[in-house]
């Protein structure tokens, strides 16, 4: 264990202050909004504009897309992840366009959207395109139902706007979506996963009950099904949707419900970090699913993962509840863990929380069965394996890098084992340093918080002797200082990237804690970086 792990166990034992003022806060939250916080979504608001105006605040969620119109005219992100959402708002505002209740006039916004679209977006090869979840089904989705869409338009609005059809990007065809709409046509039974995408699938209502709270945790599909099925086929789903639409004022975000998701990431990173916190039982009960014999999934709706069951139990065992992590096994693979079995790729911040898990149960019971201890020595193994020659790790859940470093770097010093376990902590500290931004801060495009957060983290997970750690941190912290009150920007890989803003509060609070005890400035530090970022960012 390193130095940096050691003065992170032994802040566990100090709290009160600020700190422990503004978790108070961000745990009471996880009580009283079950179902998570989660920044509006542009790819789902679009979706329930285009399939289910019927639901209330149709016309703010068009205000919604209109507002978040970039100046280039595409939605979303840099790079390719936008084209995932202007495909979405596009095809929304034209389904809007033609309903022609809107009241007002969107054919500005759609001629630049899908200027954005044949310009730029469309126009590159796939294989550029960032590994967002089900991108191959959800894309010629999009492309086809724009292009049905101005077909139909009547000649005096189609010819103010780009004509038919949209190109997929090259590499990229529909046949995957074409068989996947064929075998639920037919009656298959599909991996439960499918169902997140449901609002895509041209699916008959799902036999789902009249208890279901969310389809695949996902509002627009949802939405797609209440729209099929009838909302008296749905009570609860109708009453799940008109809440998230009267808390966001119109727009919906996804993923949700992420009930487990959000407590795992809150309670163990806050914990981790030496702030004291007493979740309600009902919290902590939430996440004992992890020991079930699959585990535990992010929410209703979603099938049982590896990285939202490790997380679960690494927060029980850091607050004195550990449990049984054997469910974790069903997700061994050859190459380390799967976060589902059949994942299309391999998720180092999945493996990273395993082997945090693991890591905690052996803390607790040093006797445990040896193939714990061997899973350890493995996984000590197979994340330096997956370093980036610069010292990074990057992952397919996170769109930034600094992300999945902390995640790694947190658990190799903490809990891994061996001279590769040690270099790789050591590497992915200098890749920290070097990256800093002239302002203080971190970030792939740009600075944010939650990147800063991580990066701060992962210095201060590290020796006390490695060089610059110091200013790099006072430079990291007073960053965080001049950043409260502003939103932070989606990084997280869904549809589309998305930000879950209570998990990614807590980040930025554990940095806070954690510069505060290097610094010795606990009071000024955590009220400027933390807890008034709380209150004021939405």
């Amino acid at each position: 264990m390193s130095d940096g792990a050691s003065r992170v166990l032994a802040a566990a034992t100090t709290g009160g202050g600020p700190a422990t003022d503004a978790a108070r806060e961000l745990i009471a939250g996880l009580a009283l909004r079950p179902w998570g916080r989660v920044a509006p979504s542009v790819y789902e608001t679009g979706r329930l504009v285009a399939g289910a105006p019927w639901l209330a605040g149709h016309h703010q969620r068009i205000g919604f897309l209109l507002d978040a119109q970039r100046p280039d005219g595409a939605w979303g992100p840099p790079e390719g992840y936008a084209l995932v959402p202007t495909l979405s708002a596009t095809d929304a505002l034209l389904a809007a366009l033609v309903d022609g209740r809107a009241g007002t006039d969107l054919l500005a916004p759609v001629a630049r959207g899908l200027g954005a679209l044949t310009g730029t977006l469309l126009a590159t090869d796939a294989r550029a395109l960032p590994d967002t979840p089900a991108l191959d089904l959800i894309v010629p989705a999009l492309v086809n139902s724009i292009n049905d869409r101005l077909a139909g338009l009547d000649r005096v609005t189609g010819d103010r706007l780009p004509r038919p059809p949209l190109a997929l990007p090259v590499g990229l065809n529909p046949d995957r979506l074409h068989a996947v709409r064929s075998a639920v046509a037919a009656g298959a039974e599909l991996p439960p996963k499918l169902a997140h995408f449901y609002e895509i699938l041209d699916a008959a209502p799902v036999d789902a009950g009249p208890t279901l709270t969310a389809v695949g945790a996902s509002p627009a599909a949802t939405a797609a099904w209440l729209t099929t099925a009838g909302p008296d086929a749905g009570p609860a789903a109708h009453a799940f949707l008109r809440t998230l639409i009267r808390d966001s004022g119109g727009p919906v975000p996804c993923p949700a419900p992420i009930t487990v998701f959000e407590r795992a990431w809150v309670l163990s990173s806050l914990h981790r970090a030496g702030v004291a916190i007493n979740p309600p039982s009902a919290v902590l009960a939430s996440l004992t699913g992890a020991t079930g014999a699959q585990g535990i999934a992010t929410g209703d709706g979603l099938p049982s993962d590896a990285d939202t069951t490790s997380v679960a139990l690494d927060a029980l065992a850091r607050l004195g509840r550990p449990a049984d992590p054997s469910s974790l096994w069903a997700y061994e693979t050859t190459e380390g863990f799967c976060t589902w079995p059949g994942e299309d790729g391999f998720s180092v911040t999945t493996n990273a929380h395993v082997l945090d898990a693991f890591g905690q149960h052996l803390t607790r019971h040093p006797d445990a069965d040896a193939r714990y201890r061997r899973a350890v020595d493995r996984l000590s193994v197979v994340l330096p394996a997956h370093q980036r020659a610069d010292g990074a790790w990057q992952d397919r859940w996170h769109a930034s890098p600094y992300y999945a470093t902390a995640c790694c770097v947190l658990a190799l010093a903490e809990s891994g084992t061996g001279a590769a376990a040690a270099e790789a902590v050591d590497r992915g500290a200098h890749w920290v340093l070097d990256s800093q931004r002239p302002d203080g801060s971190w970030g792939r495009w740009a600075g944010t918080a939650e990147e800063t957060a991580y990066a701060l983290q992962v210095l201060l997970a590290v020796p006390t002797t490695v060089p610059r750690v110091d200013d790099a941190v006072a430079r990291g912290h007073a960053y965080l200082h001049a950043y409260a009150g502003r939103e932070y920007p989606p990084l997280w890989y869904g549809k589309e990237l998305y930000c879950p803003t209570v998990i990614v509060r807590a980040a930025v609070l554990a940095a806070c804690r954690l510069a505060a005890i290097r610094t010795s400035d606990v009071s000024h530090s955590v009220v400027d970086c933390g807890y008034r970022a709380i209150k004021t960012t939405t």
